[in-house]
């Protein structure tokens, strides 16, 4: 299924099949721009990742095919990344301190769990938002201040975009930390980043990705489990207003998937 987007929907029977096919996906488009040229064409490939249920078990899949990959490499020749070639980015980031347990739990700290911790990727390829200093308000000027520095590394690591930018969703249609009938949604032209203060969900203070440098990426990935989010998949294929439904504003300059499981699989 494609339309003026280039949407793809991609169905996959169950959460975890979603995980590893998206994960060997992944691997491919990786090591295919690290052999081709990506967006850069610095041999280097540029990832946004995601947090939630779904990006968390894409993450595992990805470590777990890197393991398999070198144990079989002195075998037989696999398909494999060079994670000292790859920049790590973030989509959203709750503006909390390290260490933060539960449902406002940081996204750097689930990625360093399920994939970083576990694949050879230098430090400074990882581009995480600052943490809040020690009994500073979270709404204060260091949230702004954590903006502008993950604004800055944006554009001294990808100035050209991403690669892949990878998008969970929320049942109202949110991502990254872009909710419905907000500020964030049109800030002003150029922005790329946004500290945000009233987000919905707590915790209502954030850093996020815009639209626009969701629009800065080769391919951008949706992925969509349960029922719970059938509602809004079924917008983004009918490429409702974004002001609504954010989701359904999203787009790859060359590329936008849909991955759902059966369950929330709109056709």
């Amino acid at each position: 299924m494609s339309d003026t987007r280039n949407l793809e929907v991609r169905g996959w029977k169950t959460g975890d099949d979603l995980a590893h096919g998206v994960a060997r996906e992944i691997v491919e488009l990786l090591a295919g721009v690290q052999r081709d040229g990506g967006v850069s064409d610095d041999g280097f490939a540029r990832i946004v990742l995601t947090g939630g249920g779904a990006g968390g078990a894409v993450l595992r899949e990805l470590a777990a095919l890197d393991h398999a990959a070198r144990v079989a490499a002195d075998s037989f020749p696999v398909t494999a990344v060079d994670w000292g070639k790859v920049h790590v980015f973030f989509g959203d980031e709750r503006f909390v301190p390290s260490g933060t347990s539960g449902a406002t739990a940081r996204n750097d700290e689930l990625a360093e769990t399920e994939l970083l911790s576990h694949v050879d990727i230098p430090e400074v390829n990882v581009h995480r938002v600052a943490v809040p200093r020690d009994g500073e308000p979270a709404d204060g000027s260091g949230l702004d201040a954590a903006a502008v520095e993950y604004a800055e590394a944006v554009a001294a690591f990808a100035p050209d975009g991403f690669d892949l930018h990878l998008l969970g969703m929320g049942p109202e249609g949110h991502v990254n930390s872009l909710f419905p009938n907000t500020g964030d949604l049109s800030p002003e032209p150029g922005t790329l980043v946004v500290a945000v203060r009233d987000c919905p969900k707590p915790p209502a203070e954030r850093v996020s990705l815009t639209l626009e440098a969701i629009h800065a990426s080769t391919e951008v990935w949706l992925l969509v489990t349960g029922e719970a989010k059938r509602e809004a998949a079924d917008e983004v294929v009918s490429g409702t207003d974004p002001a609504q439904w954010p989701a359904a504003g999203v787009s790859g300059a060359r590329r936008t998937v849909l991955h759902v499981d059966a369950a929330a699989d709109p056709r």
